[in-house]
């Protein structure tokens, strides 16, 4: 049933909000679209976090069956991927809080992984001044970014995965982490200067 506060929604226009909608209405074939379209981004970013790609994968499905099992109290309250990113980050944060920290696995640097380039090569490429071309080589300078990144805690690693890896704005991982966009500035704020610290111990190390 289309309420008038969906009808009023300013997030109609989002493609995948309509998706949602119409397997609100039971149309399982948008809900494999949305699956299709997310579900190796949702797993990258639990690889990331978690340093486990079996516990990033069982994360990912239940990030879906919580979307599934709440279809039919759907409201468009905001773009599906920052309302996708809000449960992936409960879950995640859930998940640390409970068992602690999972067994670290070794992920090859070299691979772009489900979400194409890694937000280490992503970093890497910006132009920071902190990596100078005759620099090591990228295998080593990689894995020194994701020592980097490793050190942030876990709201600063949610925060820059989100922002280098999906783009997206302060408001809406505002809205992911239910935080206010001045939060988030702060966030990433402390998580760039966190790695800028961590990456010249290496390079004047």
């Amino acid at each position: 049933m289309v309420t008038t506060e969906i009808l009023n929604s300013p997030y109609l226009r989002d493609p995948d909000v309509q998706l949602m909608l119409r397997a609100k209405e039971g149309d399982e074939g948008a809900f494999t679209e949305l699956v299709a379209a997310y579900q190796d981004r949702i797993v990258g970013i639990f690889c990331h976090l978690l340093r486990n790609q079996e516990a990033a994968e069982d994360l990912a499905q239940e990030v879906f069956l919580r979307i599934y099992r709440s279809r039919a109290k759907y409201e468009p309250k905001a773009k599906f991927s920052t309302w996708l990113f809000r449960i992936a980050n409960n879950l995640a944060s859930n998940l640390r809080r409970n068992k602690g920290r999972r067994k670290e696995v070794n992920l090859n640097p070299h691979d772009t992984g489900p979400l194409g380039i890694r937000p280490e090569e992503q970093l890497l490429m910006e132009k920071s001044g902190l990596m100078p071309a005759r620099q090591a080589g990228l295998k080593e300078t990689q894995a020194v970014v994701r020592q980097a990144l490793e050190t942030l805690n876990e709201r600063q690693q949610m925060a820059v995965l989100l922002h280098k890896f999906e783009g997206m704005s302060y408001a809406d991982i505002g809205i992911a982490m239910k935080l206010s966009e001045a939060a988030v500035k702060s966030l990433l704020s402390r998580a760039r200067e966190n790695l800028r610290v961590q990456l010249e111990k290496h390079i004047n190390g």
